[in-house]
């Protein structure tokens, strides 16, 4: 799994999510330890309300962790509080996050959708737009470029939507339920870009999802259940329940 780089692109280690104190305490994660890869691609299962999406967002730092160190790409980002003033910032620089809803803005066409996430970062135009056209081609929906999003396919929009998650070249991907919408074939091509992504650009990308069609599509699969890593496999077979 490492490759040529010893460290991993995601390190959690006590990770911990509550909300609320005393009886109305609830534990939305508990104790996690985990390091996440360059170059792979890791499945986070579980029922609803097993700490999931709560751990996507503490890696994203979308949500602030209750306990535990939180390290990305080397830097620890959280120990007791957040170690960096700008999290808007850091979220730029170190995640790209792909949803189930593609969340594209419906006033802008294709490239105009990928280019935003470039200008909020202080890109010039040009070099935004080259960003955007390089990804498109790159994700092979160059032809759809001056598109508004309702004239896509699920396919398509998925995959521009992929494309605004890769465009400041983040090397954590987190991704939530992105084929949930998706048919067989298509849910195979979106896995099969992300695995292009995390080999090419040595990312690390972590998908949450119950989606039956892909689990052989993980290098590693966790199962979490009330908050805690309940089992783990290096292979979707030696995961069972």
């Amino acid at each position: 799994m490492t490759g040529d780089n010893p460290r991993p692109l995601v390190e959690c280690r006590g990770l911990a999510k509550h909300y609320g104190e005393g009886e109305t305490r609830v534990d939305a994660l508990r104790t996690v330890d985990l390091d996440l890869w360059p170059g792979e691609v890791v499945g986070l299962l579980g029922p609803s309300g097993s700490g999931k999406t709560t751990l996507l967002n503490l890696i994203g730092c979308i949500v602030e962790p209750s306990a535990g160190t939180l390290r990305l790409d080397g830097e620890t980002v959280w120990e007791g509080k957040w170690l960096r003033p700008d999290l808007r910032r850091l979220r730029l620089e170190k995640v790209g996050f792909i949803f189930q809803f593609h969340n594209l803005l419906p006033f802008l066409d294709v490239s105009e959708n990928v280019a935003l996430v470039l200008d909020m970062a202080g890109a010039a135009t040009t070099d935004a737009f080259a960003r955007a056209h390089e990804l498109l081609d790159y994700l092979e929906v160059g032809h759809r470029k001056a598109a508004k999003p309702s004239s896509l396919s699920g396919g398509e929009a998925q995959r521009v939507a992929i494309a605004r998650a890769l465009a400041n070249r983040p090397r954590i991907i987190l991704a939530d339920e992105p084929t949930a919408a998706l048919d067989g074939e298509r849910a195979g091509i979106v896995m099969d870009l992300l695995r292009k992504v995390a080999v090419e650009q040595s990312a690390t990308v972590v998908v949450v999802t119950h989606d039956e069609k892909i689990l052989g599509r993980f290098d590693r699969l966790f199962h979490l259940r009330d908050g805690r890593i309940e089992d783990m496999a290096s292979r979707p077979g030696d995961l069972t329940g």
